[in-house]
């Protein structure tokens, strides 16, 4: 069990070792009025609803703030809004939220980011970081086995 204080927690951020994985938790919390902390949480689903495609396939924010700038303003800037390679695309909506518009493929979804990333890099001079931890390792060219292995 680790308390809270050692952790380092800031925004973004834990100082718990990388090889570390939470399995649970314990919260503690204040007591409030229910009407005053329901009506606030309607506000911010109804901010994320209008700000971010939350009803649709995305794994959420793609990329992390470089300090001192926006990520989704420096992808918008490199003209990356809407661009797509397959079935994954940069949203309209939010730049920084990659879509799966219907079958696109973990490769497609990865070199779409890096493509993103290329296109940041080389118009702003800013190198973006992935902000989705990503998993396993790159599926060869051509397989569409995608979470599962090809031999079944």
């Amino acid at each position: 069990m680790l308390p809270v204080q050692v952790l380092g927690y800031a925004y973004r951020h834990c100082g718990a070792s990388d090889d570390l994985i939470f399995t649970e938790a314990l919260f503690q919390g204040e007591a409030g009025d229910p009407a005053r902390i329901l009506a606030e949480m309607d506000d911010i689903a109804t901010y994320r609803e209008q700000a971010q495609p939350i009803k649709s396939r995305t794994g959420g924010s793609t990329f992390k703030n470089p300090e001192g700038y926006k990520a989704w303003q420096l992808i918008d800037a490199a003209g990356c809004r809407g661009l797509s390679i397959g079935d994954a695309k940069v949203s309209e909506m939010h730049c920084n939220f990659l879509i799966n518009e219907g079958n696109a493929t973990g490769a497609q979804l990865e070199e779409l980011g890096e493509t993103v990333r290329a296109r940041v890099k080389a118009k702003s001079g800013v190198e973006l970081e992935w902000e989705i931890k990503r998993l396993g390792e790159p599926l060869e060219a051509g397989n569409t086995f995608f979470g599962k292995s090809p031999r079944g």
